[in-house]
């Protein structure tokens, strides 16, 4: 199994912190060559010096927001490794607001980063892929991109785009040698909690969502990342892992249009 990662050029945004964080030491200790990108440069050399001693790793200063740094991104990744096999398109934020609170400005931003940072990564590292017949695109929704949830429209927005774009990929990419992976992590404690900025016209709504985020997220990153792993390594379609996020995607199977009324039950 170990052997999946062995070699390969794995690709990951994010990779300064949380998940993406975890995602590259796990990957460096399976004999992956890495790819790592943030917008932080410095929490990314953090990660870095973290690594496996050994690795073979790059670091890049990367907003994947930006069309153009992301495509130069991947152009650079082709130039410093020849290729990428494994391309996670992790990097996210977080607002908290309801669609009536929030701005369109505001909404704009989150959809830039968790939305069309995943469509750039997407698009910009599946040629290669396609060209060696080899790959996987593993897209990072989360359990809000199967249930909506009060104040987190945009988010809910940006990861039901995300699970629909990979989705999409399960069928078009059939016989290519390349696979897409779905990823909804539910309660993970990392530190877009407390990164998550809150809308300028926060109410009471979105107080109560902050109240409850902190009792929610308490699955370790690192455990995202050992079942992202593993669900790469057995070529599953979907993975759903972390604090409550098996109950809320067998709600959304088995009661699609009233989930709401237990959801709040559970949260």
């Amino acid at each position: 199994m170990q052997s999946t990662f062995k070699g390969k050029v794995a690709v990951v945004t994010g990779a300064g912190s949380g998940i993406g964080r975890a995602l590259a030491m796990q990957l460096a200790q399976s004999g992956a060559r890495l790819a790592l990108s943030d917008i932080d440069q410095a929490s990314l050399s953090v990660t870095m010096s973290m690594l496996t001693a050994g690795t073979e790793a790059r670091a890049y200063k990367l907003d994947v927001s930006s069309k153009e740094a992301v495509f130069d991104h991947a152009d650079g990744v082709k130039r410093d490794f020849g290729t990428a096999h494994f391309v996670f398109n992790n990097a996210g934020a977080s607002i908290v607001g309801t669609f009536e609170h929030m701005n369109v400005e505001e909404i704009e931003w989150l959809l830039g980063i968790n939305l069309w940072g995943v469509i750039y990564g997407s698009k910009a590292f599946l040629p290669m892929m396609l060209a060696q017949r080899e790959g996987c695109i593993i897209n990072m929704s989360s359990v809000f991109g199967l249930v909506g949830f009060p104040a987190q429209s945009a988010y809910n927005i940006s990861k039901f785009g995300v699970r629909g774009l990979t989705e999409c990929l399960w069928r078009e990419l059939e016989g290519t040698g390349v696979r897409a992976l779905s990823v909804h992590p539910g309660g993970i404690k990392t530190n877009i909690e407390r990164a998550a900025r809150r809308c300028a016209r926060a109410g009471d709504e979105e107080a109560r969502f902050s109240v409850l985020a902190d009792k929610l997220l308490t699955t370790p990153p690192e455990d995202c990342a050992t079942a992202i792993l593993n669900g790469v390594r057995r070529g599953k379609k979907r993975v759903v892992t972390g604090n409550q996020s098996a109950p809320l995607f067998w709600l959304s199977r088995l009661m699609p249009n009233s989930y709401h009324s237990v959801v709040k039950l559970i949260a």
